[in-house]
């Protein structure tokens, strides 16, 4: 597909989290299709680059003991584990520290492996689009306006803990992209990384 691109995308993938119905396995090091889940999103990202998407720079939200590839940024909320909004904070946090700062930035999980397509195509109206799946609207898979996100994500300048995504992103201007099921779906158990695992790509 085309890319519909007109500015710089930084990107935000978040990978941190406890793994707790893997069995406390490390998330984005769980290896299915012979590649970790991370791999694939940060390969498929570089795809996008290759077919024109002006991306600018990549931050993983994951802890040191996740080893990230050279030129990949690393954030970590602070203390670890305050769910996926603090880490989207964090990640824009680092992002800023390093400039130049896009003005549209993507947020994306390792555990949806397919997930960097969501940005293919996305619009630039409103305050961000997301995607969806059948009714699901899936916050964490879209594309942002960076100013519009920090200010939802860290109000008054200090990073929200604990919230619910739906509660913060779904504050947001944002317009849904209906995507197949493939390019959202996440792995949250073992059955679910097996299932994907033995999948033909999508």
């Amino acid at each position: 597909p085309e890319v519909n691109a007109t500015g710089p995308v930084d990107v935000v993938v978040l990978a941190g989290g406890t793994g707790r119905r893997l069995d406390g396995a490390s998330k984005p090091d769980v290896v299915a299709r012979g590649a970790r889940l991370l791999d694939h999103v940060l390969a498929g990202l570089e795809q996008l680059r290759e077919q024109g998407l002006p991306l600018g720079r990549v931050c993983v939200v994951a802890p040191e003991r996740v080893a990230l590839p050279e030129g990949v940024l690393r954030a970590l909320e602070d203390p670890p584990l305050g769910g996926p909004v603090a880490g989207i904070a964090a990640g824009l946090t680092i992002l800023e520290q390093n400039r130049p700062t896009a003005e549209l930035t993507g947020i994306l999980t390792c555990d949806a492996p397919a997930s960097w397509r969501a940005l293919l195509g996305a619009g630039r109206d409103l305050e961000g689009v997301c995607t969806r799946d059948g009714d699901h609207t899936q916050y964490l898979l879209g594309l942002y306006h960076r100013r519009a996100l920090a200010a939802a994500t860290t109000p008054g300048g200090t990073p929200l803990r604990d919230v619910a995504v739906r509660r913060v992103l779904g504050s947001l201007r944002v317009a849904t992209l209906a995507l197949p099921h493939g390019i959202v779906r996440d792995l949250d158990t073992w059955a679910e990384v097996r299932a994907w695992d033995t999948d033909l790509p999508e």
